[in-house]
């Protein structure tokens, strides 16, 4: 999936991190059904948590941002991850009997409180672009990666998640954040973005995010 033009430059840069987490033996265990159960709600739980921080760092780029449509992108985004992809976590733990207030009282694992803190502290001490170089491989990865399940799943318990990233609302929501990041590299860095000194930086930015997503699959295996 292309998302834009700034998203595949980023991606492109972090190949072989990109590979690992997106081809990860978590993401492959959900295609052909493999993944245990324990793993699986193991990394639901925590992702839960780590919507409520994503939703925090959200809410920072309305903060960060320079234009009213940024604003409003930002708040979109924070209003569809509290209001739809949470939605998810919440119903399929119920179904294993474990409440929403369990899930939000949950102990962090060190590898989410890794990669939150790391995205929340790109946008404190760095401006937007460090901020959306931070999110990007979160939320445009699992759009891509719900993309190809879905088109390659085998018959899989997993149908839910694929069905959630691959879905048109989830879809929508990527296209509309790599618009944004477009928009926001081109307001920000001008027409030739790669030849800016802050290039480096920022695809340095999104690979250690990719990195610590691969730590997050990890930490789902890890039961």
């Amino acid at each position: 999936m292309s998302y834009g033009k700034t998203f595949p430059l980023w991606r492109a840069a972090a190949a072989d991190a990109w590979r690992g987490y997106t081809r990860h033996a978590f993401v492959e265990g959900m295609r052909d059904g493999t993944l245990p159960r324990a793993a699986y709600l193991r990394y639901l739980i925590q992702d839960y948590l780590f919507l409520a921080h994503f939703s925090r760092a959200w809410a920072l780029a309305v903060t960060k941002a320079e234009t009213l449509d940024e604003m409003r992108a930002c708040a979109a985004t924070v209003h569809a991850l509290l209001g739809e992809e949470m939605r998810l976590h919440v119903e399929t733990c119920a179904a294993e009997g474990i409440p929403e207030a369990e899930l939000f009282a949950a102990s962090e694992a060190p590898q989410n409180i890794a990669y939150t803190r790391y995205v929340l502290d790109a946008g404190h001490s760095g401006d937007f672009l460090d901020l959306m170089a931070a999110l990007a491989p979160c939320v445009l990865g699992y759009g891509e990666i719900g993309t190809r399940l879905a088109a390659d799943a085998e018959e899989t318990p997993y149908a839910d998640w694929i069905g959630t990233y691959a879905g048109p609302e989830y879809q929508r929501t990527c296209h509309e954040v790599g618009t944004l990041i477009d928009a926001a590299v081109a307001r920000r860095l001008g027409p030739a973005s790669q030849d800016s000194p802050r290039w480096p930086r920022l695809c340095a930015r999104f690979e250690m995010a990719t990195r610590l997503e691969i730590d997050f699959w990890g930490m789902g295996l890890s039961v």
